[in-house]
């Protein structure tokens, strides 16, 4: 038995019987799929809190950007350091956690045909998760907690703001508690045939590293809570740095597989693609959980309280790993895409079968975009930053906050708002509005965060310190003189700010138009964003191997690692010119 979604090839679904309660259950109108009524109104709940959140982390993200263009320098400093707050953690935290935690319900509930494990867990997490971005929101516009995202001690907030982040955590450990229960009752009760699909096992590596990832956040951020409030001494500052970053870059890896996790089911509802090798892609996501949580070391590669063996041994083996499993995902996912559409047909020259993708499909534009600007922007930059010499140089600059915009938002948020295109006419069952603006949202997005990130990146290069409200340090006792070219790419920033700005209030504005007001398609299956073209037998052409031809995917990946030699080597040589040496 086979289901079909439109413009793609058929999904195959697994004639196991459920769990489900009647009435519980009904089955999706367009992929043929069993949903959980119960997992769907929490995904809903989820992805409603998360769209609001996103909102107020991008309204944060245009105020910054016109503040770090010198010819519009919009806000005081005193403001720039509150909404520098505000921006990271709903953008970096409560925007990302509230969408992973959707996945995580309606992934195993959908594709393992069972139901979900507590209603009653799930109320509790999504009440404090909503509770506590809101404490921490209140408290930063209250002007009582402007310590950045990171809250670096001797820096003190107010107690709302760390009860807020841990209550937040605990929701959504809470969250992932949930879903491991789900899929305990799934092979308990031995809903599905074989192995889990992939994508539960991407979602079940992203599970995994959050647990990780938020025990790290409670070691952290406790005692930092009963410091505020007169329990406990100032935590050391050095102890707290490590752990710190064991919360916040760490969380970047649970995105990591979270979005990887959604390219593959991105790849299969726009293109019927499946992947080249599974048991490679699980080894890849294996690789993540074992050694990529060691990836926040690149934070702390200038700290003097980290022994030098340690830094040469992270930066060198430990890293080759965890970068070893985004290269197979970078491999394997557009290569699954170029079988699929050369078995369709679409396999004139090395590149027919790119250029004929379904480019008009907001779900493919998406998260191949998001695919491309995450590893030619994230992953080269990612490893030339962490390496230990040209960290020394760059750490303190623009040029890490350039990196992690092509992660977070270029990549993870990206591919997010490309699911979201899948998610509210099979969730919601509603039909978006202006598909055309759709179709023009993801590629609009995609241009102004690049800017955003080349920008910084390259005002970085030049200097321009991160966390700054005046590249120009006016007042300071000695002249700090900025290249002329950093203010260009300052400019470009700021204007890349507005075109990201306007993608994502298009994005926002078309989701709560579609969600409240937009057509409904239950009972039927949804509109197809795209239809193909049918391509007559005479003119496809025959391979010896057609479930692992991949020329067109070869090429790319050695103009990635062409343009990854130029810029780790342009970066030696820049330290060769600062570090010289006769």
């Amino acid at each position: 038995m086979a289901t079909t979604v439109p413009g793609a090839m058929p999904i195959p679904s697994r004639p196991v019987k459920g769990n489900h309660s009647p009435g519980e259950v009904r089955t999706c109108d367009t992929t043929g799929l069993p949903v959980c009524i119960t997992a769907q109104k929490f995904v809903k709940l989820h992805a409603v809190a998360a769209v609001i959140f996103l909102l107020i982390g991008g309204v944060g993200a245009i105020l910054l950007g016109l503040t770090r263009w010198p010819a519009v320098h919009l806000l005081s400093a005193e403001w720039y350091y509150r909404i520098l707050t505000l921006h990271g953690l709903n953008m970096l935290i409560f925007w990302i956690l509230n969408f992973e935690i959707a996945i995580l319900y309606f992934v195993p509930t959908t594709l393992l045909n069972t139901r979900l494990y507590s209603a009653g867990l799930a109320w509790v997490g999504f009440i404090l998760m909503t509770v506590g971005a809101l404490m921490v929101d209140y408290i930063i516009f209250a002007g009582k907690a402007d310590v950045l995202m990171t809250s670096y001690v001797p820096l003190l907030a107010h107690p709302v703001f760390y009860l807020g982040i841990i209550l937040h955590a605990v929701g959504a450990l809470i969250g992932v508690g949930n879903y491991f229960g789900t899929i305990y009752i799934a092979k308990r009760d031995h809903t599905y045939e074989g192995s889990v699909p992939l994508v539960v096992f991407g979602a079940t590596a992203a599970a995994i590293i959050a647990v990780v990832t938020l025990l790290h956040g409670a070691v952290t951020l406790i005692p930092t809570w009963l410091w505020s409030i007169g329990l406990m001494g100032p935590p050391d500052p050095g102890w707290y740095r490590i752990t710190w970053w064991g919360l916040g870059h760490m969380s970047q890896q649970v995105n990591v597989c979270a979005m990887v996790a959604v390219w593959y089911l991105l790849a299969t509802l726009t293109t019927g693609a499946k992947p080249i090798s599974e048991a490679v892609c699980r080894g890849a996501f294996v690789l993540y959980i074992l050694f990529i949580n060691v990836a926040s070391a690149h934070h702390i590669l200038v700290d003097p309280g980290v022994g030098a063996s340690w830094k040469i041994w992270n930066t060198s083996y430990a890293m080759y790993l965890a970068v070893l499993a985004s290269m197979i995902h970078g491999f394997t996912v557009p290569g699954s895409v170029e079988v699929a559409m050369r078995k369709k047909g679409y396999d004139q020259g090395l590149f027919g079968w790119l250029v004929s993708a379904p480019w008009s499909n907001p779900g493919f534009s998406g998260f191949f975009l998001s695919l491309v600007i995450f590893g030619f922007g994230g992953g080269i930059t990612g490893v030339v930053l962490g390496t230990q010499q040209i960290n020394i140089m760059a750490h303190n600059t623009l040029r890490i906050p350039g990196h992690f915009h092509v992660t977070v938002v270029g990549g993870t948020t990206l591919a997010f708002m490309a699911l979201t295109y899948y998610v509210v006419p099979l969730v919601f069952r509603k039909e978006f509005y202006a598909r055309g603006l759709c179709r023009l949202q993801t590629w609009l997005f995609a241009a102004g965060i690049t800017m955003v990130a080349v920008g910084m990146s390259f005002a970085g290069s030049y200097g321009v310190p991160r966390r700054t409200w005046d590249a120009e340090h006016s007042g300071a006792t000695f002249a700090v003189g900025v290249d002329p070219g950093a203010h260009v790419m300052l400019g470009l920033l700021g204007v890349g700010a507005i075109v990201a700005f306007t993608a994502l209030f298009l994005f926002i504005g078309l989701v709560v138009a579609a969600v409240f007001f937009g057509k409904s398609n239950a009972g039927k299956a949804m509109e197809p964003w795209h239809v193909e073209r049918a391509v007559p037998q005479a003119a496809r052409s025959a391979h010896a191997d057609p479930d692992h031809y991949v020329p067109g995917t070869v090429v790319l990946t050695g103009v990635f690692l062409a343009c990854f030699a130029v810029y780790y080597f342009a970066n030696w040589k820049w330290l060769a010119d600062v570090w010289w040496v006769r």
